[in-house]
């Protein structure tokens, strides 16, 4: 078994003269509470506070990990560098466009905004004011991921999987959004080429939303991929599995291990060449801190993060096109 060791940067030391990034986070739900305590953690943030309309979790919260609790994001313009924005994806835009029009770089949650034209606002306020906007799609911070884009070269199928148990947290949105949404950017950073077309299926079990879809996805270069999302399984199960010449990659994003298969190029004895196997013994690390602290250096060193806007956008436009096709297909909104 080989070793593979990701390089991700990480805290800077308490010797650097670089100063500590100020941060906020605002909203403080249960994805906002963990980005609150990562945060609290880093040796080169000063977490200034949380954000929240709920005054009881916003105390609870800033009592938990040391920093003040603020009601209206307001009153944080002018203390803080940057901020997690982490608020339902319907305020997005609302809750980004006063702290960029004040210089403040964001960590926007995934998706990039609840619509297209207000996604691409944020984008355009970012670009105007010259500030780090990074879109949280923290599955491309998974080990596994990020070892899984060194491999792979000019990818001919792919086919995800990620299936789920039903939970109520992210009931409000379909399944595309809440799920799919991850594998559609890491399938076209992988690919790395136009959309050709989009065909897709999907329906409710549980909730008015689609809870369930298939999503097939065809590129100009040829490649295509098959991508599934449910939150109605009766277990966790998340794969992704690419296929390239003579290469065959497997990728269990929970352990974060590859499997990888792929011919010989010695001279062959038989009439085929000798296929090759190999587990890929990645480092784990929790993405989500990843994805932090790739944020907090992007800002420090004025560097364009990995996940930007535009990668944001795109990941939407597929999305959008997927629910659009489910529409049209089943007669049934998404």
């Amino acid at each position: 078994m080989s070793q593979h060791t990701i390089s991700q940067t990480g805290p800077q030391s308490k010797n650097n003269a670089t100063p500590k990034l100020r941060v906020a986070v605002l909203g403080v739900g249960y994805l906002g509470r963990i980005h609150a305590r990562i945060y609290s953690r880093m040796a080169n943030v000063e977490l200034v506070g949380v954000v929240d309309i709920n005054q009881a979790t916003a105390k609870e919260v800033a009592d938990e990990v040391g920093c003040s609790a603020y009601y209206n994001a307001a009153d944080v313009i002018g203390r803080i560098d940057a901020a997690s924005v982490v608020v339902p994806t319907s305020e997005h835009w609302q809750a980004a466009q006063p702290l960029l029009e004040n210089g403040v770089h964001i960590l926007m949650e995934k998706p990039i905004a609840s619509s297209l034209a207000q996604g691409q606002k944020i984008v355009d306020a970012a670009a105007a004011q010259k500030l780090i906007l990074q879109v949280g799609h923290s599955e491309r911070f998974n080990a596994g991921v990020m070892t899984l884009s060194e491999y792979v070269t000019n990818p001919r199928f792919i086919e995800a999987h990620r299936l789920g148990t039903f939970v109520g947290r992210a009931a409000d949105v379909d399944v595309i959004t809440d799920l799919m949404i991850h594998d559609i950017d890491i399938v076209i950073s992988l690919v790395q080429a136009k959309l050709k077309s989009v065909s897709a299926v999907g329906s409710p079990v549980v909730t008015e939303h689609m809870d369930i879809a298939n999503a097939r996805l065809v590129f100009e270069n040829g490649a295509v991929a098959n991508v599934t999302a449910s939150r109605v399984s009766a277990k966790k199960f998340r794969r992704i599995r690419v296929f390239a010449k003579q290469q065959y990659i497997t990728l269990n994003f929970d352990n974060q291990q590859l499997e990888v298969a792929t011919v010989s190029d010695r001279l062959p004895k038989k009439r085929f060449p000798e296929i090759l196997y190999d587990k890929i013994d990645v480092k784990q690390r929790p993405p989500l801190d990843a994805e932090l602290e790739h944020f907090v250096n992007a800002v420090q060193t004025n560097t364009p993060p990995l996940v930007t806007g535009e990668h944001g956008m795109e990941a939407l436009r597929v999305a959008e096109l997927v629910k659009a096709e489910i529409k049209a297909s089943v007669g049934l909104a998404a």
